[in-house]
């Protein structure tokens, strides 16, 4: 691994863990929503069997889709893609993908919107060494 890639790599692992610690706020916030009774019917039955409080079982439920959803393949190129064209945040993207993630998607579009660099052939090299082919593609076009 070269300097510039360890140096990114380390900088993105701090930026991630200090990310995490600013974010890891477990302090409860009161959500209300409305549900089908039998949901919640059946939620009530299996928070009895397993002797856990509705509450617990909703929370558990919800942090194991958001980190299914996360993980998938599909999620995280949508993600990328609408970050990419500036309809995510980065603020956004952390909080779905991760601050990790959410960094080399940084890292990416920067190289992204940087200019391509206008360098012309090497004059002094001939990378064919002599053998190159010339293909006419108007004559095959005919055929």
């Amino acid at each position: 691994m070269c300097k510039l890639c360890a140096y990114a790599e380390t900088v993105i692992t701090l930026c991630a863990e200090r990310a995490h610690r600013m974010s890891a706020s477990d302090d409860p916030r009161r959500v209300h929503f409305q549900s089908p009774e039998y949901l919640v019917d059946r939620l009530d039955a299996i928070a009895e069997l397993f002797d856990k409080d509705r509450t617990d079982l909703l929370v558990e439920a919800i942090r194991e889709y958001i980190e299914d959803t996360a993980d998938s393949e599909t999620f995280q190129e949508l993600v990328a893609t609408k970050y990419y064209d500036d309809q995510l945040a980065f603020e956004t993207v952390k909080q779905l993908v991760g601050a990790e993630t959410a960094q080399r998607l940084r890292l990416l579009k920067a190289d992204l919107e940087d200019e391509p660099l206008d360098l012309a052939a090497p004059d002094d090299v001939d990378v064919y060494d002599g053998d190159a082919t010339a293909v006419e593609t108007a004559a095959d076009d005919e055929q």
